[in-house]
């Protein structure tokens, strides 16, 4: 089957999601195309900061969001020996430390306010395989398979949303460098106990840095840093004692991750690396978020520069000049900003353990 629309959107993420609600709002035509059968798969970066509060607010979406359902940070506490003995409270201007929302809450808003819009579609359950390019070598769509059947989208611009391991970047040909950062990264999430405060707490284990971020509907998501490439001699290893040292250090936590982590199946693990790529487009290709620029988790700023990316993106798309979009005007406006908060995601993992040295 074939399809022609102005813009055909890889990835339906938060950034591709929102990309695709501003475009048709501003009467582009746009195919979103999702590799997944259904969106809000499991996803760990969910913390909004002021900036994605912004964006969210400015386009009239974030009251939806809150509808749905969030939860505000109200404090962030360094913990040492089963206490907290230094707490950051937020800036009354803002008025927290992050707010947690469910993708699944995020997406279905952002979802629900493009499908108002004629000149939105979606696919989900559909792979992109290959991206077409015309005599001059210019990229003018994509050749994707769903359930089995092969169809062909032809438009005036490929936006890669599709994640750290983008597809669309891969298929353009265009270079990303990695870093590793030292670091691989265990997630779990436990039911939170009564009367647990909305907070971000931090310890430190050993050398490692362990959180704990409060999600809505009253769970406790744990992010642990581990030796980069250590889980496969790691889980070899007795489970029991790796857990005591998250008992010991937030002991009121024992009941809910004794019930909720008894094997090292209730991790997760996520390999840390971040990105830079040399262009953020090429010929007829966008790139938007993790696709160009993939973030650690340190910050929770992946979410956020993703809507970004979209939103910026979006005010320089013209439905009349969509063929002339200047790629380097994106990137000249982001990378730096990208740049800088790349620059402090390392700064905050190489001197978390000096927030300890007074307990210590």
């Amino acid at each position: 089957m074939n399809y022609k629309v102005d813009v055909c959107i890889v990835g339906a993420g938060p950034g591709g999601a929102l990309l695709a609600y501003l475009l048709a709002k501003k009467d582009v035509s746009v195919l979103l195309l999702e590799q997944h059968a259904a969106v809000g798969k499991a996803f760990r970066g969910e913390h909004l900061n002021e900036e994605g509060e912004t964006i969210l607010k400015e386009h009239g979406l974030f009251e939806q969001v809150e509808k749905q359902g969030l939860l505000r940070m109200e404090k962030l506490e360094y913990w040492h020996g089963g206490k907290p003995f230094k707490t950051i409270l937020p800036d009354p201007q803002i008025g927290h430390l992050g707010i947690h929302v469910p993708q699944i809450h995020l997406l279905s808003v952002l979802l629900e306010a493009a499908e108002e819009y004629p000149s939105y579609s979606s696919m989900m359950n559909t792979k992109v395989v290959e991206l077409l390019k015309d005599e001059s070598g210019n990229y003018h769509g994509v050749r994707a398979m769903r359930d089995g059947e092969e169809m062909v989208i032809d438009c005036q611009l490929v936006v890669g949303a599709d994640g750290r391991y983008s597809t669309v970047r891969k298929k353009a040909e265009i270079e990303t460098t990695i870093r590793k950062h030292g670091f691989d990264l265990l997630w779990a999430r436990i039911p939170a106990p009564d009367n647990w405060e909305p907070s971000i707490r931090m310890a430190l284990i050993g050398d490692k840095q362990l959180s704990l971020f409060t999600q809505a509907k009253g769970y406790i998501q744990i992010g642990w840093n581990i030796e980069e490439g250590s889980f496969p001699k790691l889980r070899k290893q007795p489970f029991t004692p790796f857990i005591d040292q998250l008992v010991e250090a937030f002991p009121e936590l024992e009941e809910t991750v004794r019930d909720s982590i008894q094997s090292w199946k209730d991790f997760v693990l996520l390999d840390v690396f971040s990105s830079t790529s040399k262009s953020w487009g090429n010929k007829g290709v966008a790139l938007i978020g993790d696709a160009v620029h993939t973030m650690t988790p340190t910050g929770a700023f992946g979410l956020n520069s993703s809507l970004k990316d979209a939103d910026f993106l979006a005010s320089l798309i013209d439905k009349n000049l969509i063929s002339k979009l200047n790629n380097m005007e994106c990137a000249n406006q982001r990378k730096l900003e990208v740049e800088k908060l790349q620059a402090i995601q390392i700064e905050k993992e190489q001197t978390f353990a000096l927030n300890f040295v007074v307990a210590v």
